[in-house]
């Protein structure tokens, strides 16, 4: 067999050349490994499972540590760092350091992964041997998905960005590899490509797909809405000349909330007697 970077083989350990091993495939073809890469008790004459790549010489290499990720075969791979001329360097779980290239990544450069997201995809080689890393395509995806069951509406799940688009983006969940699709009304932000959140399940597809949401559940946006509130109270002396009877501009622009989450927000202020209302002025009680 022809031994090309980024295949697995089988190979026989045929000889100790200084500080490396040949390898072969018993046809003739012949690779090298760093000796200090070879198990120890291994013996000339034996088997080994190998990780072939293009070494700096421009030659195939041989290494025992296989990739979790291979060309054809799909994963995540892990974010080591991030240039804007190179790309991002992934790690696949083997010594070969993987680049997927600018062309791979989002045009906006906010939306480029950050060291520590993982990036679903596969492996591929160049003309000359060279690894890169290949986004998975949406159709990949779709194979690869496992649907999700109903009991999953209005769960929090964890789930990585693989696709951006205007309209919204595409999650896949981890471990479970359920898909999943947060419509741009349903985030504050966009995440970026790799990044993991957390996400609200809002609803389950006769086909097991998902829809999220990534914004907080009502009752928690009101707790935030009451926490500002009550932050800005604080800075201001305990006392603002604000009600539940200013106008929806001044709420806007002071708070930066609805008048009707201003009106529910203070409606539970006041329930739990934190706040008095009077003469026009919203005062703590503490």
């Amino acid at each position: 067999m022809a031994l090309h970077p980024g295949l697995k083989a089988l190979l026989q350990v045929k000889d100790r050349s200084t500080s490396q091993w040949i390898l072969s495939d018993g046809s003739g073809d012949e690779v090298m490994m760093n000796e200090s890469e070879i198990e120890e008790g291994q013996e000339i004459g034996e088997e080994i499972e190998v990780f072939l790549y293009r070494n700096r010489q421009g030659g195939v290499s041989a290494t025992p540590m296989i990739p979790h990720i291979l060309p054809s075969e799909y994963g995540w791979a892990k974010v080591l760092k991030v240039s804007q001329r190179e790309g991002a360097v992934v790690d696949i779980g083997t010594t070969r350091e993987v680049y997927l290239l600018p062309a791979d990544l989002p045009q906006i450069l906010e939306l480029w992964p950050k060291q520590g997201d993982h990036i679903f995809m596969t492996l591929r080689t160049d003309r000359h041997g060279d690894l890169y890393g290949r986004l998975a395509t949406e159709e990949k995806v779709l194979e690869l998905m496992q649907p999700a069951p109903e009991t999953v509406f209005n769960q929090n799940l964890q789930a990585r960005a693989y696709r951006l688009l205007p309209v919204g983006t595409f999650m896949l969940s981890v471990p479970d590899m359920h898909r999943i699709f947060i419509h741009e009304t349903e985030r504050q932000e966009e995440p970026r490509l790799g990044e993991e959140k957390t996400v609200r399940i809002i609803g389950v597809k006769d086909d097991g797909t998902l829809n999220g949401s990534l914004l907080p559940r009502k009752q928690e946006r009101l707790l935030d809405d009451s926490e500002q509130i009550m932050r800005y109270l604080e800075e201001s002396g305990g006392q603002m000349p604000f009600t539940d009877k200013s106008s929806p501009d001044e709420i806007q622009e002071i708070f930066g909330m609805s008048k009707a989450a201003f009106k529910r927000a203070i409606g539970k202020l006041y329930k739990n007697r934190q706040i008095i209302q009077e003469e026009g002025w919203t005062k703590s009680t503490k």
